[in-house]
């Protein structure tokens, strides 16, 4: 909202000398947000100037110049920037004639871009100075020509001070109000809160007005589908100004606050209609009176209906759009814009006004529907004062009256309903309580009083107060006790910082999570965010380690169709990231995510249908609403590319693949103290024979391995691309409490190797697990070094070579001892998978 002080100071009074800085740090103390401050950037000698005489030079460019003689200074007196009383200027426009009275910019000015005037030579001419238009002095988009003084109906002396004369002296502070205070979208609301914040008088400007009811205007509200049980409109009122002379230009000092305020100068009746919305925070609506058939009817549309409105667009309504029709159909979207066919033109002489009262859902839905945002509808969505409404149309017919030269007809209609203003109770020392502060009762009761509210003292020694109607924003007693500790000023709340109880902090999982996560960056890889929308294709693809379709959640209001499920696995994700990275040049990539999947248990069927608007759903309602929201289970997946080891004098460059992802599941499971097997598998979106089950307490919750070459390269990845995914709640729900430290040892260790021959389908971890559950608690450390096949190995065969550590911890082990355990973990290697040691 941005409010043009010399309007704030007709209302409040504002302290003499108050800068813009003033005036924001005092709305700031009654908690509105300081935005910006706005001027006219306009200074310097800016006159009136006078056209004596001008001669018309064509040039070879096509163009015809005017070389004028302007008298900018009573004849005899020296010119404001010290020159003589008549000024040759060059000029392009051809809008104005001998004896107009214009505004000049005289060397030295600077006009608004900053735009410097200084006398230069142009078309053979010294041009000493500039006449203006309305867009280069700050006061419209348009170019039209020159901007006669006339036209504004302003006749004054050459050489007086036009920026004064144009109010372009004045300037506006914007504020950012919240949702829920409306009313300070009014140049009344903000003055009400300069008064609360420093104490000056302020003037109700709804109260400068007289309003009078006009009769015989048929209005009807026929609301057959309202929205939360409000009817569209409660109040609507109506008053007709006939013969508004439609050439009445709009004067100065209103295009100027309009300017200031950000609304643009259209004709006098338009500027009259949106200077009193800003003034009152009324919207109001200016129909051509001789354009009307016959009364107005404020119904919701009809299937299939459409309405033409004032930005020229057909657009199609919705059966919950509220409008204003007519005999011949619908001639505005109520609350939000008026119709084309009903629109105000430079022809019009009588004008209907409307100023009404819309219930703020409604509005804020149609203005949403239709992409249409207004600054009327800005202002009903938030709530608008309901008795505002007499006042706002009478002010309006007094503005046609005095600017455009209407008489107020008797003719019209008045329509109040509102609904009526609950009271609340305030228990005695409430506010106190919830705020922290000490208030005195003549503390709360004078400032719900300043604040409009009526105020009465109960027996038993607590308040009953009745917000006052432009206040919808009050509906309990919290938001009372807000208003008082706002007013009375917030500097009365000390500022402690309050002390956190014993106990609070991360939980166990969040803090195993953070483990994780600092653990896989500090290995090398970068954590990425992924939106969690995916494909069908996708979701049955990596979802699921077999064949077919993988039960998913469809969004019923998807951001972007094309995703419209949620993802199943992170894999989908990792894969867009890495290619998007690809892209940009970035080939060695190993990256990670740590977030939720969603696993239906089946079919996911819609959701339930809601209450509309702001109704509570019923118990059974959100019973069925709970009951559908999908097993969220938290994974750790990351993708690899490239090369792990780049290229470098003595080093080949190693390329990324499975090796990458176990690794970083080791990781991931030495972080969280959490022990893992990992066996052959098969996953359909994995390269088989290059696929790892990660199994945990004999149940798979993840894989480790490629994407299939042909999914790589359908995705514009490399054709070797390192995948893992792990449920990484199971690996917190197995991690251990403490962690487990062993002492280190003082007595040496004894190594040895181990050569087994086995069948080539019996996977090496089988096989390496029985060794180390065969050799006993001598065994400290034990790793396959060796997988060969070929001369010297049955065919079918392979020869596993298995590096073994033992360790005494009272002795040193002598080589018998050593021995003697690997033969016992060879053993049961021979006895579960027919082992023997290589020849």
């Amino acid at each position: 909202m941005r409010i043009p002080l010399s309007w704030l100071a007709e209302y409040v009074d504002v302290a003499p000398g108050s800068t813009p800085e003033d005036v924001h740090a005092a709305l700031v103390k009654v908690g509105l947000e300081e935005e910006a401050i706005h001027r006219f950037e306009i200074s310097g000698p800016v006159v009136v100037g006078q056209v004596l005489d001008f001669v018309e030079e064509p040039q070879t460019n096509g163009k015809t110049i005017r070389w004028c003689q302007v008298r900018v200074a009573p004849e005899g007196e020296t010119a404001a920037d010290g020159g003589e009383s008549v000024h040759g200027i060059v000029c392009g426009a051809h809008n104005f004639f001998p004896g107009d009275k214009v505004v000049v910019t005289l060397p030295g000015s600077v006009l608004p871009g900053p735009f410097p005037i200084a006398a230069r030579k142009t078309y053979g001419h010294v041009s000493d100075g500039m006449i203006a238009s309305a867009r280069e002095l700050g006061l419209g988009d348009e170019h039209n020509g020159i901007l006669r003084l006339a036209e504004l109906g302003i006749d004054a002396p050459v050489g007086a001070d036009a920026i004064g004369l144009l109010g372009l002296d004045d300037a506006s502070v914007e504020v950012n109000v919240t949702p829920d205070r409306g009313y300070a979208l009014s140049i009344r609301g903000v003055a009400r809160e300069y008064a609360h914040s420093t104490g000056a008088a302020f003037r109700d400007p709804a109260a400068a007005v007289q309003p009078a009811d006009g009769e015989g205007f048929t209005v009807v509200v026929d609301d057959r589908a309202p929205i939360r049980g409000q009817i569209g409109a409660s109040v609507f009122v109506t008053r007709v100004v006939r013969g508004v002379d439609p050439s009445a230009p709009t004067p100065a000092w209103m295009i100027a606050r309009l300017v200031l305020a950000g609304i643009r100068s259209i004709s006098l009746i338009v500027d009259v209609t949106n200077y009193v919305m800003v003034e009152l925070g009324q919207p109001t609506h200016a129909y051509d009176l001789d354009k009307l058939t016959g009364g107005i009817t404020v119904r919701r549309a009809e299937p299939g209906e459409t309405i033409e409105t004032l930005d020229a667009q057909v657009r199609k309504l919705d059966p919950e759009d509220l409008l204003i029709t007519d005999g011949a159909g619908p001639i505005g979207l109520a609350g939000v814009m008026g119709g084309a066919t009903t629109e105000v033109s430079d022809t019009t002489t009588d004008v209907l006004i409307e100023a009404a009262n819309f219930d703020p859902v409604s509005i804020a839905r149609s203005a949403r529907r239709h992409k249409l945002p207004s600054e009327a509808s800005r202002r009903f969505e938030r709530g608008v004062d309901p008795d505002v409404a007499r006042a706002a149309a009478a002010r309006v017919v007094q503005l046609l009256e005095q600017l455009g030269g209407g008489h107020a007809d008797g003719l019209g209609s008045t329509l109040h309903t509102p609904p009526t203003a609950q009271a609340i109770l305030l228990p005695h020392g409430y506010v106190s309580t919830l705020v922290g502060v000490e208030f005195t009762d003549d503390e709360v009761r004078s400032t719900l009083a300043e604040i409009g509210g009526i105020v009465e003292q109960q027996t038993d020694g607590g308040l009953l107060v009745t917000p006052p109607s432009w206040r919808p924003d009050l509906g309990d007693k919290a938001d009372l006790a807000e208003e008082v500790a706002r007013i009375v000023g917030y500097e009365r709340i000390p500022s402690v910082l309050p002390v956190a109880p014993p106990g609070r902090g991360l939980t166990r999982s969040q803090q195993l999570r953070r483990q994780a996560a600092t653990a896989l960056a500090a290995s090398g890889l970068t954590e990425v965010l992924v939106y969690p929308f995916v494909t069908a294709e996708q979701n049955n693809t990596f979802g699921s380690a077999v064949d077919g379709e993988v039960p998913a959640v469809r969004l019923a209001n998807a951001l972007d169709a094309s995703v419209p499920f949620m993802r199943t696995s992170l894999l989908p994700g990792l894969v867009d990231t890495a290619k998007r990275n690809l892209s940009r040049g970035l080939t060695d990539l190993a990256l990670f995510e740590i977030g939720l999947v969603f696993r239906p248990d089946g079919a996911v069927s819609g959701s339930a249908e809601l209450p509309a608007g702001a109704a509570l759903p019923a118990p059974e309602v959100i019973a069925e609403l709970e009951a559908g929201i999908p097993a969220q289970p938290r994974r750790a997946g990351a993708i690899f590319t490239g090369d792990s080891t780049t290229k470098q004098p003595g080093q080949a460059a190693v390329a990324a693949g499975i090796a990458d992802a176990l690794v970083a599941l080791r990781t991931l499971t030495t972080a969280l103290g959490v022990e893992v097997a990992v066996r052959q598998g098969t996953h359909k979106a994995l390269h088989p024979g290059r696929t790892a089950e990660i199994v945990l307490d004999g149940e798979v919750i993840g894989y480790a391995g490629e994407l299939l070459p042909a999914l790589a390269e359908s995705s514009d990845l490399p054709r070797v691309v390192g995948v893992l995914e792990v449920d990484l709640d199971r690996l917190i729900e197995a991690a251990g409490g403490d962690a487990r430290v062993s002492a280190i040892s003082t007595f040496p260790a004894a190594t040895q190797d181990l050569s087994l021959v086995v069948d080539a389908a019996v996977p090496a971890g089988d096989v390496l697990a029985a060794v180390v559950e065969g050799a006993g608690e001598l065994l400290e450390a034990a790793h396959i070094v060796d997988d060969y096949r070929g001369q010297g190995v049955s065919e079918g065969t392979k020869s596993l070579t298995f590096a073994l550590r033992f360790r005494g911890d009272d002795r040193t082990l002598t080589a018998a001892e050593a021995s003697e355990a690997k033969l016992a973990g060879a053993a049961l290697a021979g006895e579960r998978f027919g082992a023997h040691a290589r020849e």
